[in-house]
């Protein structure tokens, strides 16, 4: 489900009047096109997979994946036939699988219910899956933000966000999340879309 074009435009509209140094980047950067993944089982199992190694690299491993597990898709069930030595001959790592294979196993007997996950408030959404072994609160608030299209998630761990802060507010050192939280009340309800606007400022300096 993508963001509804209307919560785009009054996001973009509040970012705009709302705090001087955004409506520099919204201006520069351009209208918001941010992109959600429909598959949540897809958007969590690859978050996994995608950890602490490069885009590139995080692409070839899905793709290898992918292929392993033809002619079905990739999903819980899917996921669940394969072993740890499995999911390593497509360039897994062992911990890694054992992430993998325990939010198959979590999807499957219904501590983690995907379908219903959206019901719950953020921080709902974010207990239910830093259940899972290699999901912590970051891999959550991904979520949230890209599967579940909530507007008003702010992520103060992440580095992209903290490295923009630091060069768009012209600040001496990256922020702590406090600076963060209190930087960022006058994009409230819109946080997520003001993230996004920061991570696109890293491309169009």
């Amino acid at each position: 489900m993508p963001y509804p074009a209307q919560t785009l435009k009054s996001a973009r509209h509040h970012l705009l009047k709302s705090d001087k140094i955004m409506r520099s980047i919204v201006k520069r950067v351009g209208p918001c096109q941010i992109t959600t993944k429909r598959d949540r089982f897809v958007a969590l199992a690859a978050s996994i997979v995608s950890q602490q190694i490069s885009g590139a690299a995080a692409r070839t491993v899905w793709g290898r994946l992918e292929s392993a597990l033809l002619p079905d898709p990739v999903s819980p069930e899917a996921v669940a036939r394969f072993s740890i030595e499995r999911l390593r001959d497509v360039g897994i790592s062992r911990q890694k699988a054992t992430y993998l294979l325990d939010l198959s196993e979590k999807c499957l007997n219904g501590d983690i219910e995907l379908n219903k996950i959206a019901r719950l408030e953020n921080e709902g959404v974010i207990e239910n899956l830093t259940r899972v072994k290699g999901i912590g609160r970051w891999t959550a608030q991904m979520f949230l933000m890209f599967s579940l299209c909530r507007e008003d998630v702010l992520p103060v761990d992440d580095l992209g966000i903290k490295t923009a802060i630091k060069t768009e507010y012209e600040l001496s050192e990256l922020p702590n999340s406090k600076q963060i939280e209190s930087i960022a009340q006058p994009w409230r309800p819109y946080a997520t879309i003001a993230c996004w606007y920061l991570w696109r400022s890293l491309e169009n300096r």
